[in-house]
């Protein structure tokens, strides 16, 4: 038995997980291995990606008083999953008042669907992605954003 599967079972043992998340992380385990007992094939995964990146570009000054927009964001998608982890751990009378005043603020969102293979779906589909933006509804000012996973 490897190390990182006894840790699973003790964690397992001590409460520190469930039985579906030990489940989980083993499979996780035997995909993570199956590549090197695999002999070195010819055709590899594709690589779990590692960010989200969000880039917004414009090249118009608009406001004389600023220069062009210019955003870089970078959040590493292993933060992302843990948030999405840690979602699972907000109790459920908590998880309704949140519900709840995301409907009065007219975001219909139910945080009761989040869940770790909710967010892998999502970023296997974010290859798809398209943003149209709309600046001040002038459609002169050339604004560029990109969404995508790195």
């Amino acid at each position: 038995m490897n190390e990182h599967r006894r840790q699973i079972l003790e964690m397992l043992a001590t409460g520190k997980i469930t039985a579906d998340e030990a489940e989980r992380l083993i499979a996780a385990l035997e995909k993570s291995d199956s590549p090197l007992s695999s002999g070195g094939g010819t055709s590899s995964p594709a690589a779990k990606p590692k960010y989200l990146r969000v880039l917004v570009d414009s090249n118009d000054s608009g406001d004389p008083y600023h220069g062009p927009v210019k955003v870089n964001i970078r959040v590493p998608m292993q933060l992302l999953r843990a948030g999405v982890r840690l979602a699972g751990l907000i109790p459920a009378q908590a998880r309704e008042h949140v519900n709840e005043a995301l409907r009065e603020k007219g975001i219909p969102f139910d945080i009761n669907q989040i869940r770790p293979e909710n967010l892998e779906e999502l970023v296997d589909q974010l290859s798809d992605l398209t943003v149209d933006v709309d600046v001040n509804g002038n459609p002169s000012e050339k604004v560029k954003v990109r969404v995508f996973c790195e």
